[in-house]
């Protein structure tokens, strides 16, 4: 798994390598599963997901309408809804906290490909992980774009295309996402004040 390794750690990697292909065509086969349910078949959506991500915790629950890129490099905390159309291009390890609220239409993605049109026709790709803190609300149709950080008890606007990193105990929208308001000042790290 040579370059599955190169993938999970942000070295660039051939993107049609097929073990990672055959992982890709295993987890949307499941993801396929799971999208097919009835939404009244929780015992099996849970079980299903269990298999798609690397762990998950307690009450974590998932709308139908999602697509998956791997599953094995995301970890979810406790307390945890995921609304409809999900997207998630984990290439690289994504963490999503306890206490997360993501909304309809979200997208989070891990995966880069290069500027230079001679490498991307060669297929090659990277990758840099996201991590969601625990306490953080996502608003629909916003985009989480690779290598970012947002932290705990902050909530993203709708529609925010959010590619720095967003500070703990905070407000922030837009394209591109910008912090807005500070709303937990007494509760954060002296270096965000």
């Amino acid at each position: 798994m040579r370059e599955f390794s190169k993938m999970v750690s942000g070295e660039n990697y051939n993107i049609n390598d097929p073990e990672l292909r055959e992982i890709r065509y295993r987890v949307r086969d499941i993801v396929d599963e799971f999208n097919a349910l009835s939404t009244r078949a929780v015992t099996e959506k849970e079980r299903l997901i269990r298999t798609i991500f690397g762990s998950v915790g307690e009450n974590v629950h998932f709308e139908k309408g999602m697509r998956i890129d791997y599953g094995c490099n995301t970890h979810i905390g406790n307390n945890v809804f995921i609304n409809f159309n999900f997207v998630l291009l984990d290439c690289a390890p994504v963490t999503i906290g306890n206490n997360v609220f993501i909304a309809p239409d979200v997208q989070i993605y891990t995966a880069q490909h290069p500027l230079d049109p001679e490498m991307r026709n060669q297929h090659i790709g990277s990758a840099r992980p996201v991590i969601i803190g625990d306490d953080v609300w996502i608003g629909g149709g916003s985009i989480i774009l690779p290598g970012v950080t947002i932290g705990k008890g902050s909530t993203i606007g709708a529609g925010s295309v959010v590619k720095h990193d967003i500070p703990a105990g905070v407000i922030a929208a837009g394209n591109p996402c910008q912090v807005k308001r500070i709303c937990l000042a007494d509760k954060l790290p002296e270096s965000v004040e």
